[in-house]
């Protein structure tokens, strides 16, 4: 955790993230020219000024979307421990670290006990 406004992509650089060997990594925006050594990096494509992209771009960025939103519900899923979402003030050093751990914690915790449905066959 960073305090402030700080951008996605000084934060990967300042952290000196080693990945394992074969990771594909899946970026949005805020990553723009962040290049660490992975097998394969993953980003969506944007409109070419005055042009159109073309169907595999765009089935390209769709099957990308797809995955992002998956991303998408997981990060809203940690923030609906409250604490993650507000200013904590007067906390100690690492505390802001031992919060969103606990709310990651939380979240699988919560996916892992979720009751499915049961698929029940519609053919008498």
């Amino acid at each position: 955790t960073y305090v402030g406004r700080t951008a996605d992509k000084r934060m990967a650089d300042q952290e000196g993230i080693v990945y394992p060997p074969g990771t594909v990594l899946y970026e949005d925006s805020g990553f723009q020219g962040y290049e660490p050594g992975v097998a394969q990096t993953c980003r969506t494509k944007k409109k070419p000024r005055g042009r159109e992209l073309t169907a595999a771009e765009k089935w390209s960025n769709r099957q990308l979307g797809r995955i992002r939103v998956r991303v998408e519900h997981a990060l809203a899923g940690i923030k609906r421990c409250r604490i993650v979402k507000d200013v904590l003030r007067n906390m100690a050093e690492d505390t802001s670290n031992a919060v969103i751990e606990a709310a990651c914690g939380l979240h699988n915790l919560r996916i892992d006990k979720r009751k499915r449905p049961l698929k029940t066959s519609r053919n008498p």
